[in-house]
C-alpha cells in the first residue's frame, strides 16, 4: 500500500514537473524575443553613435544579446518538444544549451557592467580628440554625420561646451568659411549659421556633448546588463527543473526495468 501511494506521488510530481517547464519554456521563448528585441533596439537607435566611441564593447555586448535570444528562442521551442515526448537524450541536450546560453548572456551582462565603469573615461579621452581633429575631415565622413547627429539630437555643442570647437582642424581652416562653431550646433540650422556663437542662435549654455552621451550610453548599457543578467538567471532556474525532470523520468525507468 505504501509503495502504490508512494507511486502515485512521485507520478503526481512528474505531471506537475512536466507542465511547469511547459509553461517556463513558453515564457522562455517569449524572453527570448525581448533578449534579441533589445539588442537590435540598442544597435538601431542612434547607432551611428559607436563610430565616436573608441572601444566596441558597447556594439559587442548588443550583438551577443541578439546571437543569444536568438538561441533562446531556438531552445526553448526545442526544450516544448522534448518535454512534450519525455525523451532523456532530448532534455540532456537542451539542458546543455539552456548552461551555454547562459554563459553567453552572463558575458554580455559582465560586459556592459565593466564597460559601463570604464565608460565616462572613455568618452573625455576620446570624444573630443575626435571632434576637434576629425570633424569634416576627408574620409572621416561617418564621424563627421554621427557628430552633426549627435550635437543635435542632445542640443548640445562641442565636447564639453562651444569653446572646444576652437581648437578644432576644420574651424581653423579655410573650409569653415569664418564659422565659430559647426552649423549643427544651430538651435535652427540654416546655412552658415555657425558664424555666430551667441546663446540665441547656438547651443552655448546647454552644455557640452560628452555627459549627454554618457547619459544615453549609460541608460542603455545598464537595460543591457539587467536583461542579460536577468535571463540568465532565470535560465538557472530552468535548468534546476530539467534535472530534476530528467531524474524523474531516469527513476521512473529504472523502476520499470526492476519490475521486468
Amino acid at each position: 500500500m505504501g509503495s502504490l501511494y508512494k507511486d502515485e506521488q512521485d507520478d503526481w510530481i512528474t505531471v506537475c514537473l512536466k507542465y511547469l517547464l511547459f509553461v517556463f519554456n513558453f515564457l522562455f521563448w517569449m524572453g527570448g524575443g525581448v533578449v534579441m528585441g533589445v539588442g537590435i533596439w540598442t544597435l538601431v537607435d542612434k547607432g551611428e553613435y559607436l563610430s565616436l566611441l573608441a572601444s566596441s564593447t558597447f556594439a559587442v555586448s548588443a550583438y551577443i544579446l541578439i546571437l543569444a535570444g536568438g538561441l533562446v528562442m531556438v531552445t526553448g521551442f526545442l526544450g516544448c518538444c522534448a518535454v512534450i515526448r519525455e525523451q532523456r537524450s532530448c532534455l540532456s541536450t537542451y539542458f546543455s544549451c539552456l548552461l551555454l546560453i547562459f554563459l553567453i548572456e552572463l558575458v554580455a551582462g559582465v560586459l556592459a557592467y565593466v564597460y559601463y565603469q570604464a565608460l565616462s573615461e572613455e568618452l573625455k579621452q576620446h570624444l573630443s580628440k575626435t571632434m576637434t581633429d576629425n570633424y569634416a575631415q576627408p574620409g572621416k565622413e561617418s564621424i563627421t554625420q554621427s557628430v552633426d547627429r549627435l550635437q543635435q539630437d542632445f542640443k548640445c555643442c562641442g565636447s564639453n561646451n562651444s569653446f572646444d570647437w576652437m581648437h578644432s582642424v576644420y574651424i581653423m581652416s579655410q573650409a569653415a568659411e569664418s564659422r565659430l562653431v559647426p552649423d549643427s550646433c544651430c538651435k535652427t540650422i540654416t546655412p552658415q549659421c555657425g558664424k555666430r556663437d551667441h546663446p540665441s542662435n547656438i547651443y552655448k549654455v546647454e552644455g557640452g556633448c560628452i555627459t549627454k552621451l554618457e547619459q544615453f550610453l549609460a541608460d542603455h548599457l545598464l537595460i543591457i546588463g539587467a536583461v542579460g543578467i536577468g535571463v540568465a538567471c532565470l535560465q538557472l532556474i530552468g535548468a534546476v527543473l530539467t534535472a530534476c525532470f530528467i531524474y524523474l523520468l531516469y527513476k521512473e525507468e529504472e523502476e520499470d526495468f526492476s519490475d521486468v
